[in-house]
């Protein structure tokens, strides 16, 4: 094997297998949205065959070969390096009307085509030497248009991402820019061209990004399906049932409270709905007055329960459905029965971090057992997840039976988003 056989294998192996362990890695990922897997599998079968075409131009054009076949691959090289950004555009946005990038991408291989009949756009002499005609750059120039547009929309369509995730794409479009500048530059002296070599490192590079997408789409989905398991574990039939009996009876003998406890209910209600929209952290008075409104509630209906409030510090933000779920979870399973019973909910602001507390002198339970059990203390192992996730917070629960118990979280301060 000569020097330069070796040459040509060293820039042709290393693109041979990092395509194939893409295709690999994308078709044994079952968590990549369907379309994106497909369009980024035909970006993938396309880059293959034009590093294919680039190898056998480089081969053609140094040891000769049919005048006609030349050209013809020279045509689907150059027809095909548009249609793989087009299919970058797609796949950065595929609900995205594309119609019109398709109609300059046929323009560019009927402007190609020429070279059947003409020099127009490029031909090959019979000494088997390249002509580049007044059209020769079309595709350099469609190519750098289409990756300009890319540009503008990865950074108009993901400016609202995490960092990490908006600059994906928008690397990307800049690192191919940069490889069609350099295929004009140094015109053919290469077996691959850059722009071959910068779209298979792009199909790497993007496949991570749809990770990223899933990562964080997965994250939306699951505090999604918190809050909703949440809301479902509060507003079950029978404390429902309860408050509307509530009302009822209070209807005979204070109309007034009544009519007070019934705007109280349709309140707490509501706050609940819309906590399911609620993805971002909310202020921490937001989420006690909707601890409030329920607590209010539940001392009506149980005139010896106490809920007392001792808050020092509120500059910081928490999950929806955080304080008050685990003010319910107290009642509920704690101080409800019982003749003096009370829940205090406390803030401090310590160093660097802001700390919450939920303390009641119930009856308590087994940590471990009910942390693991099925159904019960649902919203509390809800509750103990996202502050985990959202907030990196600590999460402490201590409780003895007979006693009480005491839920404490602990907010970094860089976390908080005052």
């Amino acid at each position: 094997m000569n020097r330069e056989t070796q040459l040509v294998l060293l820039c042709i192996l290393p693109l041979f297998l990092q395509i194939f362990g893409l295709v690999f890695a994308v078709l044994m990922d079952p968590y990549i949205n369907q379309r994106r897997r497909n369009i980024l599998l035909l970006i993938i079968a396309m880059v293959f065959t034009l590093t294919v075409q680039n190898y056998l131009d480089y081969e053609l054009g140094t040891y000769g070969g049919p005048r006609m076949f030349r050209i013809l691959v020279s045509i689907y090289g150059y027809s095909v390096r548009p249609v793989i950004i087009i299919l970058f555009i797609r796949m950065a946005k595929p609900e995205r009307m594309q119609w019109p990038f398709w109609v300059i991408a046929g323009v560019n291989t009927a402007i190609h085509s020429t070279a059947l009949f003409s020099n127009i756009c490029f031909g090959y002499t019979d000494q088997n030497s390249f002509v580049r005609g007044p059209l020769g750059y079309t595709s350099f120039v469609v190519s750098g248009i289409l990756l300009v547009l890319l540009v503008f929309l990865a950074f108009w369509d993901f400016r609202h991402m995490k960092k990490s995730e908006g600059e994906v794409p928008f690397i990307n479009s800049v690192f191919l820019i940069g490889a069609v500048a350099l295929d004009i530059y140094f015109a053919d002296d290469f077996v691959v061209s850059f722009l071959t070599e910068a779209v298979v490192s792009s199909c790497v590079f993007y496949y991570i990004w749809m990770h990223l997408q899933f990562a964080r789409e997965h994250e939306e989905a699951l505090r999604a399906e918190q809050r909703i398991q949440i809301m479902i574990s509060q507003i079950q039939p029978h404390f429902m049932y309860n408050t509307l009996a509530t009302i009822q009876a209070l209807c005979r003998i204070d109309p007034e409270k009544a009519s007070e406890t019934t705007g109280k209910f349709a309140l707490y209600l509501r706050q609940n709905i819309d906590s399911l929209s609620q993805e971002s952290l909310i202020p921490l008075e937001k989420e006690l007055e909707h601890t409030r409104v329920y607590s209010d509630i539940e001392m009506i209906r149980f005139p010896t329960l106490r809920v007392e409030y001792d808050i020092e510090d509120s500059d910081f933000r928490v999950p929806a459905l955080t304080v008050q779920p685990l003010v319910e979870n107290a009642i509920r399973h704690g101080v409800r029965g019982n003749k003096e019973g009370c829940v205090r909910v406390r803030t401090r602001r310590r160093e660097g971090y802001h700390e919450l507390t939920i303390e009641d002198n119930g009856k308590g339970f087994d940590v471990e057992a009910a942390m693991n059990a099925d159904s019960t203390h649902i919203g509390l192992r809800n509750v103990k997840e996202r502050a985990e996730t959202m907030l990196k917070a600590a999460f402490e629960i201590t409780s003895r039976e007979g006693e009480g118990t005491s839920i404490t979280i602990r907010i970094p301060e860089s976390e908080a988003g005052a």
